[in-house]
């Protein structure tokens, strides 16, 4: 067993305002993916300026924050919001769905496209391969903040996460981390290295992350309210079967326009 690294969630307090790690997380997440994402726009010829590159860091930002939340209250605790619908507004008691926030992001870009009159794919393009970095920071987050920990178990490398009772569980953040992070990252910047048809990037990052998190849901404790579903399989794994859907009809969809102009 490894003894669980317990890191105050909350970096300082200044009165009522707290810096949390998992806040602190996100913001990286952005600072980061700023630079790279300057990289992907010079690679693509990109003629969106500098300024309209931060303008669509922003809508991200809202499609993240927006998706995340409504996604969460329609996907996991929609009882618990029709009876009090303004517990949707308390973000910092947290709940945020990453299926829902994909699918934030996708209309944020779709509106930022039609207003700005550029295509939505070469959007997308910019956007896959910077996507995974984010994933990874958040799940590290969620790591310190010692939530979202995975099912008992006796391998050698599992830890007692505090509130989560005194038997051993799976690090499964750190799955998700390194799966949904690292090796997503590494996949999708290496294709991005060369020209692709619309729609393969985003083909490749859905299907990838759909089959990186519905593994990881077998190892990942099922949320308490809810548990398992039919079939034995969680809210996580069902979520994540209409992207292994989407993701191969994208794949063959990309395929399809590059034999077509071949």
């Amino acid at each position: 067993m490894v003894v669980y690294p317990e890191i105050d969630p909350i970096i300082f307090e200044v009165g009522p305002l707290a810096v949390r790690w998992y806040g602190v997380m996100y913001s990286l997440a952005f600072l980061l993916g700023w630079p790279l994402l300057k990289i992907r726009a010079k690679k693509l010829h990109s003629t969106l300026s500098e300024d309209n590159l931060g303008d669509l860091l922003i809508w991200v930002l809202i499609g993240v924050v927006a998706g995340g939340r409504l996604g969460y209250v329609l996907f996991y605790q929609p009882g618990l919001y029709l009876s009090d619908p303004m517990a949707v507004f308390r973000v910092w008691e947290g709940g945020m769905s990453f299926h829902g926030g994909l699918l934030g992001v996708i209309i944020s870009c779709c509106v930022f496209a039609r207003r700005n009159k550029i295509t939505c794919s070469l959007l997308v393009d910019l956007l896959v391969p910077i996507v995974p970095l984010g994933l990874l920071l958040g799940r590290i987050g969620n790591f310190i903040n010692g939530e979202l920990w995975g099912r008992v178990t006796d391998v050698s490398w599992g830890m007692v996460f505090p509130g989560a009772g005194y038997l051993p569980r799976h690090p499964s953040q750190l799955y998700e981390a390194f799966l949904e992070g690292v090796v997503l990252f590494i996949l999708l910047w290496s294709l991005a290295g060369k020209p692709r048809p619309p729609g393969y990037l985003l083909g490749v990052f859905i299907l990838g992350y759909g089959l990186c998190r519905f593994v990881v849901e077998f190892f990942r404790e099922p949320d308490s309210h809810m548990g398992l579903l039919s079939l034995g399989m969680s809210m996580g794994q069902w979520l994540s079967l209409p992207m292994l859907i989407v993701g191969v009809a994208l794949l063959f969809n990309a395929n399809r326009l590059s034999s077509k102009h071949s």
